[in-house]
């Protein structure tokens, strides 16, 4: 990919396979013919903002499963649970008549709300939650921290890693996701980098060398969260098997 970032299409589709001297004339054509920067940063504004609400949402609602644990509740978490079979397709047309007469094209809300939770992540970080000693939280709760004060001040902190896994994995998905936006998202000044990248195959001729440059600036910042996060996920991840 970025080997075929420098070549120009012919040399890509000849399978060229050292670099070439076509990057600047790439990114010239790429920045002339598409919004680089605003698809770059409406992906960011969208990621972060999901990432944050979603992470505060599902660990909540992780912790809230296990501490104050009873049979309802693991009724309630079974049927989350169901939920991840049932493919976005399925919900997808229901989603966008209901966003659309609440006036939620095109915006941020529209964007994140259906992501906001996910069953993934609520088991995530209920898995998590089983390690979480029980008596710390009474001795707290003597203590007169309420719940709210023992979430943040202790549960928070001992659970940076699960956070982390979290996190890459809710930045990559909010990143990459393709389907959701290329519907709520008819305004072009709205679009994200996946939407961009695919703006570059339409028409009849496809030129393989800006594509394929377009699609190395949509990889970088995943592979830059992930390698940066990578030790905390391992351990996020390990630990919630635990």
């Amino acid at each position: 990919m970025a080997v075929s970032a420098t070549n120009t299409s012919l040399d890509v589709t000849r399978g060229a396979m050292l670099p070439g001297a076509a990057l600047v004339d790439n990114f010239i054509m790429l920045t002339q013919s598409q919004n680089i920067s605003g698809a770059m940063a409406n992906s960011f504004k969208y990621a972060i903002i999901l990432t944050a609400v979603s992470l505060c949402v599902c660990s909540l609602a992780g912790y809230g499963f296990e501490i104050f644990h009873d049979k309802g509740k693991d009724i309630v978490m079974g049927i989350i649970l169901l939920a991840m079979m049932v493919p976005f397709a399925a919900t997808m047309i229901p989603l966008f008549q209901m966003f659309s007469k609440a006036g939620l094209l095109n915006t941020t809300a529209g964007f994140i709300l259906p992501t906001i939770s996910t069953p993934f992540l609520i088991m995530l970080f209920r898995q998590s939650a089983r390690s979480f000693p029980h008596d710390i939280i009474e001795a707290a709760r003597i203590d007169g921290l309420n719940e709210f004060q023992i979430f943040f001040k202790m549960f928070f902190p001992t659970m940076r890693s699960t956070y982390a896994a979290a996190m890459t994995i809710t930045f990559m998905n909010a990143w990459n996701n393709y389907l959701w936006p290329k519907v709520i998202m008819t305004d072009q000044e709205s679009i994200t980098m996946p939407m961009l990248v695919a703006n570059l195959t339409e028409g009849y001729v496809t030129d393989y060398g800006v594509l394929m440059l377009g699609v190395l600036l949509c990889t970088i910042p995943t592979i830059i969260i992930f390698f940066i996060l990578q030790k905390s996920f391992a351990e996020g991840i390990t630990g919630a098997v635990k």
